[in-house]
């Protein structure tokens, strides 16, 4: 507890389609896109984000999980340099830059496989990777065959049981570190990794860069699996990003508190002093606005993202509330080309961008958000309350998914008297361990508690949409 990642706000960025660069990567020249993303880091800061997530950098043939060269940035991004400076300009404003790993797999244009595909059974790296057989042959007709990530043989499955294979990527770790100074690595398809390969990844990561956070993207499972001492630090809560949505498209709180419970509660939660990441929409996955029936839960959705146990991230451009969806095997739609200055002129959901900008000021430095225990106080179908307590700090969140405005009396498990509402003055009076809550049409508070000065501040959903 206490470090930078755990009590970070995330920006996930995805470059290549933030960028507009060419879906595929054919020509020689290097384009410097990147230098585009140096204006957007105020932009992140002002949000409240304290991190950002980018990738995949590697250069790649297509997606930018084909990897042709680990040590390179991918020339439709730009080159090192371009991407240092990034880092560089990151850290001046106190924000750390976490990049994608893709260490399952390598694309076909890798050295490696090229190697295999001329020299055969007298390549040196006929042991990198997995099911080579020269008796089989492959759907491009390669004349041996191989193991591919989920059949899709652009995708060739690395052997991380070969002992070169692990000293080559955990050099590329060394390079990215000592070249770039980055600050973490999400793992790609960490369910797939080698648990040997991400044990040993966490205690040279450690000895080279004692905070160096790991973190993993896990689907399915049980997470702490992967998220101990030895391990990562870190998974993706795919879990709780499912109960987000659909716990509102359902109006249906016992789904979300069901998981939390689950995950998180003080007595019995199965990953209780453990830190997932937290998100309401990625890369992979459609954009919560296109996910949800009701455009106007998007704000206790994120107050949810942001007071739930976890590391909240945004992706980007859902900050101003654009929609995108997958269209059959076609993830274009959730990763398109933004330009910031457009983004801003155009937003048709300032009050959305008001509100994560609210919560970004209300994670900062709360302990109780980033270390707090959790409490349930409050549980019907269309309204939730909980509690996030640290010693003499807590935060009373509560929600409200009908269309109509709700009253709530909702339980202080703390000693307090009254709280002040910080943007509008309205106080919130304890009157039998209790305060009397009005919660709007899709709309949510959170009512923040210091014991020791007995003071309140709260906002509300209403009180940034004005």
């Amino acid at each position: 507890m206490g470090t930078w990642y755990n009590e970070a706000v995330f920006y996930h960025i995805y470059p290549l389609g933030l960028l507009g660069a060419p879906k595929e990567n054919r020509e020689e020249e290097t384009v410097h896109r990147m230098e585009e993303l140096f204006d957007w880091i105020p932009h992140i800061r002002d949000l409240g984000c304290t991190a950002i997530y980018i990738g995949p950098l590697f250069e790649s043939t297509t997606h930018g999980y084909d990897t042709k060269d680990y040590k390179k940035v991918d020339r439709r991004l730009g080159d090192n340099e371009d991407f240092k400076k990034f880092v560089s300009l990151a850290h001046e404003e106190g924000i750390r830059v976490v990049v994608d790993g893709v260490f399952n797999h390598t694309g076909r244009e890798f050295h490696a496989f090229k190697d295999i595909q001329q020299n055969r059974e007298g390549s040196s790296f006929r042991n990198w990777y997995k099911g080579i057989n020269f008796g089989w042959n492959s759907p491009y007709n390669d004349g041996f065959g191989y193991e591919a990530w989920r059949n899709c043989y652009e995708l060739v499955n690395l052997n991380l049981k070969e002992p070169a294979v692990r000293d080559y990527l955990f050099d590329v770790i060394s390079f990215w570190i000592s070249e770039f100074d980055i600050d973490g690595i999400r793992l790609d398809c960490a369910d797939c990794l080698e648990f040997d390969f991400m044990k040993e990844m966490r205690r040279r990561t450690s000895q080279e860069k004692p905070d160096f956070w790991l973190m993993g993207e896990v689907i399915h499972g049980d997470y702490s699996r992967w998220v101990n001492d030895e391990m990562l630090h870190s998974t993706t809560n795919y879990e709780l990003h499912k109960g987000l949505y659909s716990g509102h498209n359902d109006h249906n709180y016992f789904e979300i508190a069901h998981t939390i419970r689950r995950e998180f509660d003080e007595n019995g939660g199965i990953y209780r002093g453990r830190t997932l990441y937290s998100f309401v929409d990625n890369h992979d996955v459609d954009r919560i606005m296109s996910k949800l029936n009701d455009k106007e839960h998007v704000y206790p959705v994120y107050t949810l993202l942001y007071t739930l146990p976890g590391i909240p991230s945004v992706y980007y451009g859902s900050e101003w509330g654009i929609e995108g969806k997958k269209e059959g095997a076609n993830d274009e739609g959730m990763r398109p080309r933004l330009i910031l200055d457009e983004c801003e002129k155009e937003n048709r959901h300032k009050e959305l961008t008001k509100h994560i900008m609210a919560l970004g000021r209300l994670h900062r430095g709360n302990k109780a958000l980033t270390e707090g225990s959790y409490r349930e106080l409050l549980l019907t179908n269309r309204q939730y309350a909980f509690a996030r307590i640290a010693g003499e700090e807590a935060v009373i969140t509560a929600v409200n998914n009908d269309d109509k405005p709700a009253d709530a009396e909702i339980p202080v498990p703390v000693s307090a008297e009254y709280g002040t509402d910080a943007f509008t003055g309205q106080k919130y009076q304890v009157q039998n361990g209790k305060i009397k809550a009005h919660l709007p049409a899709a709309g949510s508070i959170a009512v923040c508690f210091n014991v020791t000065i007995q003071q309140v501040c709260a906002f509300t959903a209403q009180t940034v949409r004005t």
